[in-house]
């Protein structure tokens, strides 16, 4: 995979983890690995909790930086699949 699609790549699944936060508070198998390099990010903040099963588990939630990143991630992603449906479309 070229650099490029890699950073596609990247982009999008931070995207789709800070949109899965925005529920709340998840613990880390309810997503991805992403998580530790988004909270390196300062993207999300973890804390330790309790799960339904009366673990220790680490959870995390959107910092008001990982908010703002999610608006303007999913603006620019928008933005491209528009750009993109308009030239599939194109004649």
């Amino acid at each position: 995979m070229g650099t490029d699609e890699g950073r596609l790549l990247q982009g999008t699944l931070d995207v789709l983890v800070l949109k899965a936060l925005m529920a709340g508070p998840r613990h880390g198998y309810a997503v991805s690995t992403a998580l530790h390099r988004l909270e390196k990010r300062q993207l999300l903040a973890a804390e330790w909790g309790i799960s339904d099963t009366n673990r220790k588990v680490k959870v995390y939630q959107l910092t008001d930086a990982g908010q703002r990143q999610l608006e303007k991630r999913s603006r620019i992603w928008n933005e491209y699949a528009d750009a993109v449906s308009r030239v599939l479309e194109s004649g």
